[in-house]
């Protein structure tokens, strides 16, 4: 997923910091059970994922998309959640017109203070860095590259039913069409097309714009790290901190680590640009020739690979530091 994700590394303009060594399963949930309340259930976000799975690659305009978004849209809605589907035809750089549909989840819309936590639902229909050239035109299963983000923020929507008055407002963003982009990188705003009609047309007039956003993309693979990511540490330098500091806290600086990654064209660029600071939480990996996991890309992106530690590590930390933690 990602742009393309067109990953340019900078890693050479950023001097990077020492990260913990790894921990068990065990470990990191026993430090989070020490600390916390709030409890995101990770077999719950891996059931997410796997259904997701279960319908086949999401590609736009395909019947597995169309019946994954009404489960999308189902299941925000028995959580609670006031959902908006925001439709849209939008062209592709390759001339496909893509019948896409952002799925917005809103809670608590009473709440002044919000926070816009967004992934991507769609799978790219080419696995163009498969190592076979016989699979790239077979689309893509999307397990880490779509579901796994799609996944935790659906467990995280189901612990938002759970409680009375959180501390903030939030608004989860399934955004479509974010990878249907060119091959190499070169064209840009050929990729993260749903978030970019959401920039332009909210999906409500009166919309209540949120304090900052967090994106996840590729957040379950079982050897993920997640660096800290250019663009994030550009325009969301305060949020950044926070997540960073939050998963700290909890023991998880195996996977958040304090380092600095590279850039990375992704949904989060556009809701920056439009003026609401925004991280990725994504997985970056600086020996890999792509700057991202052996599976992206390829037909192997399986739920083999979807690790309910890591799903732990990205779900905990996102509700301990929105929901738990003194804003």
């Amino acid at each position: 997923m990602k742009a393309a994700k067109s990953l340019i590394m900078v890693l050479a303009l950023w001097m990077a910091a020492s990260c913990a060594g790894k921990s068990t399963e065990k470990s990191d949930n026993q430090n989070i059970v020490a600390q916390v309340s709030i409890i995101f259930d990770a077999d719950s976000a891996y059931s997410f994922v796997a259904q997701q799975c279960a319908f086949g690659s999401r590609v736009p305009n395909s019947d597995a998309h169309k019946k994954c978004g009404n489960w999308l849209t189902d299941k925000l809605r028995s959580y609670g959640a006031s959902v908006t589907e925001q439709c849209a035809d939008l062209k592709a750089y390759d001339g496909t017109v893509l019948h896409a549909r952002n799925i917005i989840g809103e809670f608590h819309k009473e709440k002044t203070e919000r926070v816009l936590l967004i992934a991507h639902w769609d799978c790219r229909p080419w696995a163009d860095n498969d190592p076979d050239p016989n699979n790239h035109n077979v689309p893509v299963m999307g397990a880490n590259d779509g579901a796994s983000g799609v996944g935790v923020l659906i467990e995280i929507a189901r612990v938002i039913s759970t409680i009375d008055n959180p501390n903030v407002g939030i608004d989860i963003l399934l955004v479509d069409a974010e990878d249907w982009g060119e091959t190499g990188g070169n064209n840009e705003n050929s990729w993260a097309l749903g978030a970019q009609y959401w920039t332009a047309h909210p999906h409500r007039a009166d919309y209540r714009r949120p304090t900052y956003g967090i994106l996840l993309d590729m957040v379950g693979d079982e050897n993920a790290a997640f660096l800290q990511e250019y663009y994030s540490r550009a325009y969301a330098p305060t949020v950044m901190d926070k997540i960073w500091k939050a998963a700290a806290e909890l023991g998880y600086s195996n996977r958040f680590i304090n380092s600095h990654g590279g850039a990375v064209t992704d949904d989060h660029v556009v809701i920056n640009r439009a003026g609401i600071p925004c991280i990725d939480i994504i997985d970056q990996r600086k020996n890999s020739d792509t700057g991202f996991c052996e599976q992206w890309h390829t037909v192997d992106d399986q739920m083999s690979h979807i690790s309910t530690e890591t799903l732990k590590a990205v779900g905990q930390t996102i509700v301990y530091a929105l929901l738990e933690k003194q804003q």
